[in-house]
């Protein structure tokens, strides 16, 4: 099957919440992880999705993290591990859900096709509070750092028009040893592990992951 991006989800940020309120989760924030999803062609630019944007810009978007990609073969995993059966693509803060991929079979420097654009993966998603808060599960971050369903971002080569549908055409795949699976594991799990620094030293990983893996040394 070749993967293909089964959805598109693009927002912009948004404040929600109530100042002062005594409940963490009642209390104000600013997110753009609330996604909706978008039919027909959409400019993907070499920062971003037309209409999609980030609130946190220190430690989300810009080249190295322009599109935030999901398994969309993940879904009926937490809809059963959530209870939440009508869990929506997108539910992860994604951009590009997409089916047939996994972290298992995606690797940090593959180059894919998809439309007129062309794309690059520079990291896995390293998930944060923000995802606990939408869904309201206090440790849902830590569970998907945990079990490795993390989702991985494209840095964007060729800028063009996208569609939900269109195939996920792999062009190059320079690193096969460093897929997103393993890349997890030796972040979240195995940070000991000599094979740290060879990925720190892998060449088309985002310069964030490649300081956070020799800073943890």
């Amino acid at each position: 099957m070749t993967p293909q991006v089964a959805t598109i989800q693009v927002g912009l940020p948004q404040t929600l919440g109530t100042d002062h309120a005594s409940d963490p989760m009642e209390q104000t924030w600013t997110t753009g992880f609330f996604k909706t999803p978008v039919e027909g062609e959409r400019w993907l630019s070499l920062t971003n999705l037309a209409g999609d944007g980030q609130a946190d810009l220190k430690n989300h978007g810009g080249l190295d993290k322009a599109v935030l990609a999901y398994s969309g073969d993940h879904y009926n995993y937490w809809r059963s591990q959530l209870d939440r059966p009508d869990l929506p693509p997108g539910a992860f803060g994604e951009n590009f859900t997409i089916v047939g991929q996994t972290e298992a079979t995606v690797c940090v420097g593959d180059v894919y096709q998809i439309g007129e654009a062309r794309v690059q993966v520079s990291q896995p998603r390293q998930p944060c509070w923000k995802l606990s808060r939408r869904w309201r599960v206090a440790d849902l971050a830590l569970q998907v750092k945990a079990n490795g369903r993390t989702g991985w971002y494209f840095r964007v080569l060729q800028a063009g028009l996208v569609q939900p549908g269109l195939e996920v055409l792999l062009c190059d795949r320079p690193f096969p040893q460093w897929t997103i699976a393993r890349a997890n594991q030796i972040m979240h799990h195995d940070r000991d592990n000599p094979a740290a620094v060879a990925l720190a030293n892998c060449p088309l990983l985002s310069q964030n992951w490649q300081a956070k893996l020799l800073r943890q040394r």
